[in-house]
């Protein structure tokens, strides 16, 4: 195992960063879903919801119609988001103990010092 010539701070700024990227990734993903039903919506809603023979359009009709395109739209992404979800937890994990350790070693330098 090859061990890292970073500072710890450093190392422990590009796993912050590199937590902060996968954030972002999630994030886009949610808003390219959002924006795919955005965009279906008018068709949702114009298929056999207008009025027709003086009935108003049925909001459960409309209602299940987005719930299904939904769940096909997340489910595409389902594997994509699981993957970053648990990368995330791992680089939260890793991120935190990291910060133990400085904080730990940072509390033993100082100990040290007052004796």
């Amino acid at each position: 195992m090859m061990r890292s010539s970073m500072s710890p701070e450093a190392q422990l700024s590009r796993m912050e960063a590199a937590c902060r990227q996968t954030q972002k990734q999630l994030q886009i993903i949610d808003r390219q879903i959002t924006r795919r039903m955005t965009a279906i919506l008018r068709q949702i809603a114009r298929r056999k919801s207008g009025y027709r023979r003086g009935k108003a359009p049925d909001a459960r009709t409309l209602l299940q119609r987005y719930r299904a395109n939904l769940a096909g739209f997340t489910a595409e992404r389902q594997p994509e988001v699981d993957a970053l979800s648990r990368k995330l937890v791992g680089q939260e994990a890793a991120i935190e103990a990291l910060r133990d350790r400085l904080s730990s070693s940072a509390s033993y330098r100082h100990a040290n010092r007052e004796v």
